[in-house]
């Protein structure tokens, strides 16, 4: 049987994996990251940085946008993986739990400093059900 820590982790890892889905979804898909200025877009798409003449500061941000998502995907399918497939490899690992909790403060701390409302909202429940998981698991 499944601990219910098991399932709270696993909980946080699907809306942190579910916030990563719709921005990799909305980074490809329609207006959403679009700047509300038409003329910004255009520059956007034409203007290179520094950096590299490679790329537009548009084309970069995509890349931004994908990988991020990808990064948040990636941590919610190792996170929920291995406390429902191996709880004991999880639980007992410090490095684990701790990275996991670090991970998910960064992007609470990087929610509240840059992003809006709804990833906020979601990756502090996320962040609750996590630590809710971390605390059933060390009372016993």
């Amino acid at each position: 049987m499944i601990h219910p820590a098991s399932w709270l982790v696993a909980a946080s890892a699907l809306i942190v994996g579910a916030l990563g889905a719709a921005h990799l979804f909305f980074t490809f898909h329609g207006p959403a990251f679009h700047p509300r200025d038409r003329q910004l877009l255009e520059r956007l798409q034409q203007v290179a940085p520094v950096i590299s003449k490679q790329t537009t500061m548009w084309r970069a941000g995509l890349g931004f946008h994908a990988s991020h998502s990808l990064g948040v995907l990636l941590f919610a399918a190792c996170f929920a993986y291995l406390a429902l497939a191996w709880p004991g490899v999880f639980f007992g690992s410090m490095f684990l739990m701790g990275l996991g909790l670090l991970a998910l403060t960064a992007y609470f701390l990087l929610a509240r400093a840059y992003w809006f409302r709804v990833p906020q909202l979601g990756i502090a429940l996320a962040l609750a059900l996590y630590g809710a998981a971390l605390s059933w698991r060390a009372l016993g």
